[in-house]
């Protein structure tokens, strides 16, 4: 939105890269360990990523994971397609992150054109 470069890439990655995003491999590495369920690194993660952000970006990333993982998977289980218009802007974003591979992907047909 702002015209910064990013490479989605890394997020499929088990890489220390950034991706072009302020403290990426940080917001990266919490992530994995928030939804892996790893208590010792989800701690230790917890830490590092407060020690480069402001106390309100920290509570920020924590609740847009927590709504993420809680929206994905109510999708995932009922089944719901993306709508049209979402299918089309994200095309290329799927594509770089090959969400493709995951089962649940069966539940949206591929953009007309």
């Amino acid at each position: 939105m702002n015209g910064t470069a990013v490479d989605l890439t890394v997020v499929n990655e088990a890489a220390d890269a950034d991706g072009g995003v302020a403290h990426g491999a940080r917001l990266l590495a919490f992530t994995d360990a928030i939804l892996r369920g790893d208590e010792a690194a989800r701690a230790r993660e917890r830490a590092a990523l407060r020690a480069v952000l402001s106390p309100e970006c920290f509570v920020e990333v924590a609740a847009l994971i927590a709504a993420f993982n809680v929206v994905d998977r109510v999708a995932d289980a009922t089944g719901i397609p993306l709508d049209p218009m979402m299918l089309t802007i994200s095309g290329e974003v799927r594509r770089q992150l090959n969400l493709a591979r995951f089962a649940s992907a069966a539940n949206t047909p591929e953009a007309s054109v």
